[in-house]
């Protein structure tokens, strides 16, 4: 793990070798409140950033809090551990932990062996799980941008069914010893016309056959009663919100998630023509 911070932590050399000290002995150090005095070393180094918020979001998302209610954080021995002799060795019988918190900062430090280490919280695994599943909102496949649709005239919506984009998707993350499974999938999808109107839609739709005419959808469908001409660009913008839901378990603990997607399509409604 110690690759991934090598260009960050060698700005920080400074403070290591300023901020070294010797932990006390019979004192073993407080490793949830990251107090440093009590540690061979200690060098804050930024890792994380935020993520965006433009078709990604997130509720009811839990994290690990080993720091107080302020700080929410998570330790892991590193590994490997870094040789004798490196800018990050602990010293003779220290170990290197990673310290990692919400406000992006992952701390580096060596304790005795027998320390007390926070153990690792489940549902901060389980959403570390999430993040590889790389969820993404709905793969529209009616109403098209292309395609032509009329006032009046059912429109049947649905979506493309993948891994990524409807699910079922699943993935595992491990740490301190502790692996956790996650599995996901859309429980609904909340169509915004752009007329004013939503639907909710229970599945992914049912695909559209010439053979149904001018019938309605069984599953997912919308009828326009007016044209997009007033709207901008003459097209309505359709807005495609999925909701995943998570069910995850491991290290003795069980949870749900829940993950927010969206997908935006210009959609053009025109009138019937009729020709004399």
């Amino acid at each position: 793990m110690l690759s991934r911070h090598t260009s960050a932590l060698a700005l920080a050399s400074a403070l290591v070798v300023a901020g070294a000290v010797s932990a006390h002995a019979g004192n073993d150090p407080d490793i949830s409140k990251g107090n440093c005095d009590l540690m061979s070393f200690c060098v804050g180094v930024g890792t994380h950033g935020s993520k965006g918020s433009n078709s990604r979001g997130s509720g009811q998302g839990q994290q690990a809090s080993t720091g107080g209610k302020e700080s929410k954080c998570t330790v892991r021995k590193t590994d490997p551990q870094p040789p004798p002799g490196s800018l990050f060795y602990g010293g003779q019988g220290k170990i290197v932990y990673e310290r990692t918190c919400g406000n992006g900062l992952t701390t580096f430090f060596a304790a005795a062996p027998g320390a007390s280490v926070p153990a690792i919280d489940p549902a901060v695994l389980a959403q570390h799980a999430v993040d590889k599943m790389q969820l993404l909102g709905p793969d529209v496949a009616s109403p098209r941008a292309a395609g032509k649709y009329t006032v009046g005239v059912p429109m049947w919506m649905w979506v493309n069914q993948g891994a990524t984009t409807f699910g079922p998707n699943m993935a595992s993350a491990s740490a301190g010893g502790i692996t956790v499974t996650a599995a996901a999938k859309v429980s609904k999808i909340v169509w915004q016309m752009g007329d004013g109107s939503s639907v909710t839609c229970s599945g992914p739709g049912t695909p559209y056959a010439a053979s149904e005419g001018m019938s309605q959808s069984p599953t997912c469908g919308h009828v326009y009663s007016k044209t997009s001409a007033g709207a901008r660009s003459g097209k309505y913008a359709l807005t495609a919100t999925s909701t995943w839901t998570i069910d995850w378990q491991g290290g003795g603990a069980a949870g749900q998630l829940t993950e927010v997607r969206q997908t935006n399509v210009q959609v053009a409604i025109g009138e019937v023509q009729v020709v004399s």
